[in-house]
């Protein structure tokens, strides 16, 4: 099976977690995308990212499309949180 990486970058509120679930949903991996302003994400899991609507830690998720395997690093735009973006990706 082929795997590909995908690490999602940008600056704050440019739309990461919004594209990351659409990407999710538009694979059929789930049935509705989640909502950054409700706080219904799959990748902002910590009770201080949903409540502020910002990604704090980097996060990974991943779905099947056709043979390939997709693995998606969600990733936050903060700058105060940049060290645990880098760490995330060194991980991954």
């Amino acid at each position: 099976m082929k795997i590909i990486n995908i690490g999602i970058l940008a600056h704050v509120d440019a739309g990461k977690t919004t594209l990351t679930e659409s990407l999710l949903y538009a694979s059929g991996a789930i049935s509705e995308p989640g909502s950054v302003e409700k706080g219904t994400t799959r990748t902002d899991t910590m009770f201080l990212e949903r409540q502020r609507g910002i990604t704090i830690q980097a996060a990974v998720t991943s779905f099947q499309w056709h043979r390939c395997k997709v693995n998606i690093v969600d990733t936050p735009g903060h700058m105060d949180f940049l060290a645990r973006r880098c760490t995330a990706l060194w991980l991954f």
